[in-house]
């Protein structure tokens, strides 16, 4: 293993702790705000939904980048060998993971109470849509893959140290 697939293996990884970071705060701030019913902008708290996106640089510039280096002309016989998609992106080409957007779901729920100081004329109060139960799921799957990205940071690490010893 060279030493730059080394580090790049860290530096995905550190993508992904850094996006489910983001995302386990947007969680934790619907989570807070459950039942907030008035803020600065005006109507209820919006749900925050993180999107992610892989992040690929261009393949090309990578590939005449490297044959540039390497005095080597070699190009793939065919994009297919790459990928099962047949796309002509290799694992270099991956940089790691993007939180592309935080999106607020702007769809209240509306529920009656009159006496409410938010209430509309018609007695009911729009609230955040947000559901306890998928905040909470939502938040366990963000730990799982922060968790996974720890573990290949430390499987990456463990794989130099012992090639450092042999």
């Amino acid at each position: 293993m060279e030493i730059r697939g080394l580090f790049s293996s860290i530096d995905i990884s550190a993508t992904g702790l850094a996006a489910n970071r983001r995302r386990m705060d947007a969680i934790a701030e619907n989570i807070a705000n459950v039942n907030t019913t008035r803020t600065d902008e005006g109507g209820p708290y919006r749900r925050r939904i993180s999107i992610f996106r892989e992040d690929v640089r261009d393949a090309q510039i990578y590939r005449n980048q490297h044959h540039a280096e390497s005095g080597l002309g070699l190009g793939s016989t065919s994009g297919s060998h790459l990928s099962p998609g047949g796309s002509n992106i290799s694992a270099r080409d991956f940089s790691g993971v993007k939180q592309f957007e935080i999106r607020d779901d702007s769809t209240p729920d509306y529920y009656y109470d009159p006496s409410h100081p938010d209430s509309n004329e018609f007695g009911y109060v729009a609230r955040p849509k947000i559901n306890i139960i998928t905040e909470m799921t939502d938040m366990i799957a963000a730990t799982r893959n922060y968790e996974a990205n720890v573990s290949a940071i430390d499987a990456a690490k463990n794989m130099a140290k012992r090639a450092l010893e042999i």
